[in-house]
């Protein structure tokens, strides 16, 4: 059985948190299995906030899970319109940014970033066995 859920990511700083909690709801729903939910969470909120600190709006979240009784794939996936151009936002301290990716790396059983003509996808995949 598979099953999507796609929703707008606002451009604010607090969109992380509100869209962490939604994706926890969803996964739950769909009865993910505690093996990778909470590496999915963790993931879907650093590409969250890569979105949120150095891309352009808009961007959207897209959760897809192909399983049943907890065991499957969880695909995550946020579309941006791409890189801002110019230097990291004010305030960012690179002692606390900047490892996301290698969170990324680390959690995921596969990951990647597709460049496309409306912005850049970066995605990850999780596998529960």
């Amino acid at each position: 059985m598979a099953v999507e859920q796609v929703w707008p990511l606002p451009h604010i700083d607090e969109a992380v948190s509100v869209v962490r909690r939604r994706v926890q709801a969803v996964l739950a729903d769909w009865r993910v299995c505690e093996q990778i939910l909470d590496d999915a969470l963790l993931v879907a909120s650093e590409l969250l906030t890569n979105a949120v600190i150095h891309a352009l709006p808009p961007a959207d979240l897209r959760l897809t899970w192909e399983g049943n009784d907890g065991l499957g794939i969880l695909r995550v996936e946020v579309t941006d319109a791409g890189r801002a151009l110019g230097q990291s936002p004010e305030g960012i301290d690179p002692d606390e940014h900047g490892r996301g990716e290698q969170i990324v790396h680390a959690l995921a059983t596969r990951h990647g970033i597709h460049v496309h003509a409306g912005g850049v996808t970066r995605w990850a995949v999780l596998v529960a066995a």
